[in-house]
């Protein structure tokens, strides 16, 4: 009888008909008897002096039950917002952060009072009776004024503006790189700062048991162990005693691994009140106040050969930390780890600053470094093509790492596990038709017309991560990932993972692994994650690209052990020994003899009973730890196409080809789709979105949807995707992450497009976004 693979099926994903139905469970679903409902009061200055809070109007308002200012938390809280050691090494001045502002606030939208009430609408209006006496600070917003000794400083007191600035390998590195050099090319290159905005906004409600201290905290969130270990810290808790359930989230982008303000305020408000606290942020607060992504620009140059041998390169990145420093904020410095992309390179000097602002803090956003990186290598090696006037493809080709170069060790020490970028691109230039395209270019601007195409030749460092390498930038945290398999006595499957799904099919994916790896029904796996009192005793989350290449890893070694338990006990009912019995498609047999068979329904049965083997013990389940020897390194190529009106500036994507290279493929829908949802969100920052502050004041001026310019599915073009397999050496299972590699990938791949469109114009870089109003002008000011 034929066996039906499921790892490699396009299966439908299993959580889909819940969510588009109405059934799923996200935090605002969520409501407990009494309980009471928290607003915030926000600074509406970016820094300032808080001179005087006035309460009273407040505390009489309908409904109100509390009203607090930082004194109250003062001995409710200690030791919140805890900035990750490492990622860069030194740190040169990491402002202390309380979740409530008491003298100074250093952003708008800092928290400075909290209400309680009966009912939301009571708790807002309430807020807005609480009456603050500011007094306003210079705001420090501009990155290169704040470098200066003399610019005002973001919190009162520092020093300077200096969050870190650490050289990774100074010039000396690059140095004879350059000697060789026969062309140099330089440009500053600018990451736009973004807003996440995931569909749910955050949210959190507290229950707290005074008479065992026992904490339940029920939140969107991608990361639940790790809220968990914060919160319960702050509140002077055992983690034993704090549960946080991260129920479906409607999107994080990694917005929602770090603790917030809130997630601190509304658990000891709810210690304090003695009743369950909720708050869901508005969107106009989640605009405001969640973690902005990128925001940094890097000024590099790069050595080559009139041959387009890539030599050497030199960077700077100066980032924009916002008021405080992320607790995962300063990752982003691996974007110049990963500012060789997929070339080979003699040498690459590499530095790093961070600076503090008055705007809300950075941390990781889709991609989180590796965006940034890819940008940067793929827009300089298009300037290098166009300074020799090479094929953009030529000089790609000509300076790839061989397929058979792996594993390859880069410039910083980092090894790649495995790639064949030359096959990639090749796919991706036949889907495309790049020959015929360039044809119709040349006929298109004989007319007058502006036609352009881009490549991306991107890779990533994913999979997150090796705990030699994890430990020290977490503070001891090794970045492994846990997962327990249990058998029920019927043979149904529950498969309890550390990772956290919200959109990445964890569901249907880590049960194809189940299903196919037992022989059960994936209608008989039930997943389940993002309870804290459930399953593994802590889990490390979802980001990076990590869950399936750690998590469905660890998923795969449990059910390996389950399947050995299983095998011994087989063993045992066919008076057999160990190492005669095998096991396939869902049966344990004796070698040679095919007749005699438990199947694995029978033997879960069995485990729950009586006559195990000696020293058995009974039930059939197993916990796994993966603590993967490598990162992963996915890679592609994609290729944008787009046409620039003269008149207006509009820039219109009309093809867009991506061929990208994960490992083995569990679920060829489910990469599709985080390939398609990664690419949207890059070509929004290649194009409509930036966040904007007044460059004075430091007012967001893009504080709702109708100013954050999200493009729609109007702007967003069909897509052309293929896929290469070169399976990773570092698993088992041989996967690589793909959640993040549309959004690495797009950017570069649409703005080279646009600069080769003008480039009859004389135009050789544009910034992001590539707006019809910043295109156009650049287009009068060259002449047209």
């Amino acid at each position: 009888m034929a066996v039906t693979q499921l790892v490699g099926s396009k299966i439908h994903r299993r959580e889909d008909p819940r969510l588009i139905t109405g059934h799923g469970h996200y935090i605002d679903d969520f409501a407990r008897q009494g309980t009471a409902y928290a607003a915030f009061v926000r600074s509406p200055h970016a820094h300032a002096r808080v001179k005087r809070i006035d309460v009273t109007d407040a505390s009489k308002s309908a409904g109100v039950t509390a009203v607090y200012t930082a004194r109250d938390f003062k001995g409710q809280l200690a030791g919140t917002h805890p900035a990750a050691p490492a990622f860069v090494a030194e740190k040169k001045y990491v402002p202390e952060r309380f979740p409530i502002a008491e003298k100074e606030v250093t952003y708008q939208g800092e928290i400075v009072a909290a209400v309680l009430a009966e009912t939301k609408a009571q708790a807002t209006d309430a807020a807005n009776l609480i009456q603050v006496e500011y007094e306003e600070l210079p705001a420090v917003m501009d990155l290169e004024k704040a470098l200066d000794p003399k610019s005002p400083k973001a919190h009162e007191g520092a020093a300077d503006n200096v969050c870190w600035d650490l050289t990774y390998t100074g010039p000396e590195v690059s140095d004879a790189a350059f000697k060789e050099a026969e062309v140099v090319v330089k440009e500053r290159i600018l990451q736009n700062r973004l807003m996440p905005v995931p569909m749910e906004p955050r949210g959190v409600m507290a229950e707290y048991e005074s008479f065992d201290k026992k904490l339940t905290i029920t939140m969107s969130s991608q990361n639940p162990h790790f809220i968990r270990l914060f919160v319960s810290g702050a509140m002077g808790l055992k983690e034993s005693q704090v549960r946080v359930v991260s129920p479906d989230v409607g999107g994080g982008f990694g917005s929602k691994i770090s603790p917030y303000p809130e997630d601190y305020l509304v658990p000891a408000m709810a210690r304090m009140a003695e009743r369950p606290v909720k708050w869901i942020e508005t969107r106009t607060e989640s605009l405001q106040n969640a973690t902005h992504g990128r925001g940094q620009f890097y000024d590099v140059e790069v050595a080559a050969k009139k041959d387009g041998t890539l030599l050497g390169m030199r960077m700077t990145q100066y980032l924009d930390v916002g008021a405080y420093c992320g607790t995962f904020g300063a990752f982003q410095a691996c974007a110049c780890l990963m500012a060789g992309g997929a070339y080979k390179w003699k040498g690459i000097s590499a530095r790093t600053v961070g600076i503090l602002t008055n705007r809300v803090p950075t941390d990781p956003y889709r991609g989180a470094g590796r965006p940034e990186a890819t940008h940067l290598v793929e827009r300089m090696v298009d300037l290098v093509a166009a300074e020799l006037k090479m094929d953009p493809v030529e000089v790609r080709r000509k300076n790839f790492i061989g397929k058979d170069e792996f594993p390859y060790t880069q410039n910083f020490g980092l090894v790649v596990d495995s790639g064949d970028y030359e096959k990639s691109l090749d796919l991706a230039l036949k889907i495309a038709g790049y020959d015929e395209l360039r044809k119709k270019q040349a006929d298109m601007r004989k007319q007058g017309k502006y036609m352009g195409i881009g490549l991306s030749t991107w890779i990533e460092l994913c999979g997150f991560g090796p705990s030699a390498a994890t430990a020290p930038a977490t503070g001891g945290i090794a970045l492994v990932e846990s997962a327990q398999v249990r058998v029920t006595p019927t043979g149904s499957v529950i498969v309890y993972t550390g990772t956290h799904a919200h959109g990445q099919g964890h569901e249907t994916t880590f049960s194809q692994i189940v299903a196919d790896e037992l022989g059960v029904p994936i209608e008989s796996v039930d997943l389940r994650h993002g309870d804290t009192a459930e399953g593994t005793s802590f889990g490390y989350g979802t980001y990076g690209s990590r869950s399936l290449a750690v998590g469905g890893v660890a998923v795969s070694k449990a059910v390996g052990k389950v399947v050995e338990k299983g095998r011994k006990l087989a063993a045992h009912m066919l008076e057999a020994a160990d190492e005669d019995v095998v096991f396939e498609h869902g049966s344990y047999h004796v070698k040679g003899s095919p007749d005699k068979t438990k199947a694995f329904g029978e033997v879960a049965f069995a485990s729950y009973g009586m006559g195990l083997p000696e020293g058995m013990e009974q039930g059939l389940e197993a916990v796994a730890y993966f603590d993967p020897p490598n990162l992963v390194w996915p890679f592609g190529a994609h290729i944008a196409v787009v046409e620039v009106d003269a008149e207006t500036g509009n820039v219109q994507l009309t093809k867009y080809v991506a061929v990208d290279d994960c490992g083995n493929i569990i679920n060829p829908m489910i990469v599709d789709g985080q390939v398609h949802g990664g690419v949207a969100q890059a070509i929004a920052q290649a194009l409509y979105e930036e966040v904007v502050y007044d460059e004075e004041s430091g007012q967001l001026k893009t504080g709702t949807l109708l100013d954050y310019n999200i493009p729609g599915i109007g702007e967003i073009p069909s897509m052309d995707l293929d896929h290469t397999i070169t399976p990773s050496p570092t698993n088992d299972l041989g996967v690589k992450g793909i959640g993040e590699a549309g959004t690495i990938a797009a950017s570069a791949a649409v703005i080279n497009a646009v600069v080769d469109a003008l480039s009859p114009l004389g135009i050789t870089h544009v910034d992001m976004p590539a707006s019809p109003d910043r295109i156009w002008k650049m287009m009068k000011e060259a002449g047209k």
